[in-house]
């Protein structure tokens, strides 16, 4: 008799190449069962996000809902998509995609999550790994979300390595400010899983290659493309991934705290969004709850976060193998 899975998920997403492993290692794990995704702008435009999270589940044979959800910050001047890094389809450039079948839930993201929620009170985990707009929104149509969902996991941040597009900001906290703010404020449980660990674990190339060998199936290969040309990147920013050309597991660390949580050693604090100037969009966690600031924001009434500060990059990396390679597709 099958085990059920352990972890009930809405994945919200801005697919993106380190997105789409994300979405595959989920798919993938027999313990999280993906109930639905809600897509947001960040990497590419929201409608691109939609299209690539029908795309992505119908070619691995999973009929998961898709919703589409906010298109812009919610306060900030938009910013163009980085189709340098992820390419102008969010997917390395795909030279040619198979006509599917599977069409949009209806309902906007916030909506989506919002009602799974309520039907399903204290069961689902909720792993958002793009801007935070969708979840700022759904916080705004049911005050009680946090007490709804089970936990939220977010792929964003950053508190002692630097930035991605700042010096001090991580690209996902930095586009959408003021909602990130809203969310690291809300009061559900909330673990952070930021730069300070994705950047201590990087998937090489050749390992997604064998991946797509060992599967011999279209899934694998769209992700070894895509991954081929987030590598390019990659390999041209940074010395030492150009010595092993690869990409930084980002958003697949967030589902790998969600399975195994031992992996990482966590720090606890309030956490705080930069919504203006030089710094906006950095994550600032008071690390000396001892203290009593003057300043207004850190007040004893603000919910703590569980940041992940450290990472067993090697076990990681072993899990992500483990689970690709098994017999999923």
């Amino acid at each position: 008799m099958n085990t059920p899975p352990s972890f009930k998920v809405i994945y919200d997403t801005d697919p993106g190449v380190d997105d789409a492993m994300a979405l595959y290692f989920a798919l993938a794990h027999p313990a999280i069962e993906v109930l639905g995704i809600t897509t947001t702008f960040g990497n590419v435009t929201v409608e691109q996000a939609a299209i690539n999270a029908l795309y992505l589940t119908a070619l691995a044979g999973k009929n998961v809902p898709v919703t589409q959800g906010v298109a812009r910050p919610c306060r900030k001047p938009p910013e163009l998509p980085p189709a340098h890094i992820h390419g102008a389809d969010g997917l390395g450039n795909l030279t040619a995609r198979v006509a599917t079948s599977n069409r949009l839930d209806p309902r906007a993201s916030a909506q989506y999550i919002v009602d799974m929620a309520r039907a399903q009170p204290g069961d689902i985990t909720l792993v958002a790994v793009g801007p935070l707009g969708n979840l700022g929104l759904a916080l705004k149509l049911e005050p009680g979300l946090p007490q709804l969902l089970r936990e939220v996991i977010i792929m964003g941040g950053t508190i002692t390595e630097p930035g991605n597009v700042s010096p001090v900001a991580e690209a996902n906290v930095w586009n959408d400010p003021h909602a990130a703010d809203l969310v690291f404020t809300a009061g559900w449980k909330l673990t952070m899983v930021g730069l300070d660990v994705t950047h201590r674990v990087r998937v090489p190339l050749s390992l997604v290659e064998r991946i797509a060998q060992r599967h011999h199936h279209l899934a694998t290969d769209t992700l070894s493309h895509a991954v081929q040309f987030y590598a390019h990147f990659y390999t041209g920013l940074y010395a030492h991934v150009a010595q092993e050309p690869g990409c930084f597991a980002h958003d697949v660390l967030a589902f790998i705290y969600l399975v195994q949580p031992e992996l990482f050693t966590l720090a606890h604090g309030v956490v705080r969004v930069a919504t203006e100037g030089l710094a906006q969009g950095q994550t600032i966690m008071n690390r000396r709850d001892f203290l009593h600031y003057p300043q207004a924001g850190w007040g004893k009434d603000k919910a703590l976060t569980q940041v992940c500060m450290q990472v067993d990059a090697a076990q990681c990396l072993q899990l992500f193998s483990d689970t690709l390679m098994s017999d999923w597709l």
